[in-house]
């Protein structure tokens, strides 16, 4: 295999697998967001620290639908730059609720449930650095081919 054919493999459009899974992320934030959008709706007196949950969990939901029609949007790998953005979405998301519900468990003594947002944080945190990872030797491939 030459330069070329590589660089032109990096040109090639979002395989279906990928498309497919994105569109399932996509359709499965959307689901999350519109669920807890209802039950908002419907429940007009919950207490505040509910109405913030909720607002987090469906901004949450919406942020995963906006990766997904981004990514489908572009039709191309994009250098695996759409799994470091994944991999942002994912620990931003992780944080802000693994925070909520670290103290909302911390302050009812339940330690082993902050301890499980702390793994979902770092398990967030493992994946992004994986896709910086790819990224960047995807990106150094690139130069190396002249690309």
């Amino acid at each position: 295999m030459n330069a070329e054919d590589v660089v032109s493999r990096l040109d090639r459009r979002l395989s279906l697998r990928r498309r497919v899974a994105t569109v399932a992320v996509a359709l499965a934030g959307g689901a999350v967001a519109a669920v807890v959008l209802a039950l908002w709706a419907t429940e007009p007196h919950l207490p505040a620290r509910t109405q913030v949950a909720f607002g987090v969990i469906a901004g949450g939901g919406l942020g995963w639908v906006g990766y997904g029609v981004w990514v489908v949007r572009r039709r191309t790998p994009l250098l695996a730059l759409d799994r470091v953005v994944a991999g942002w979405l994912a620990l931003a998301v992780s944080t802000v609720v693994g925070v909520v519900v670290g103290v909302i468990a911390v302050s009812r003594g339940r330690w082993e449930l902050a301890l499980v947002g702390a793994a979902f944080v770092l398990v967030a945190a493992v994946n992004l650095g994986r896709a910086r990872a790819h990224r960047a030797a995807l990106l150094r491939r690139k130069r190396e081919l002249g690309g």
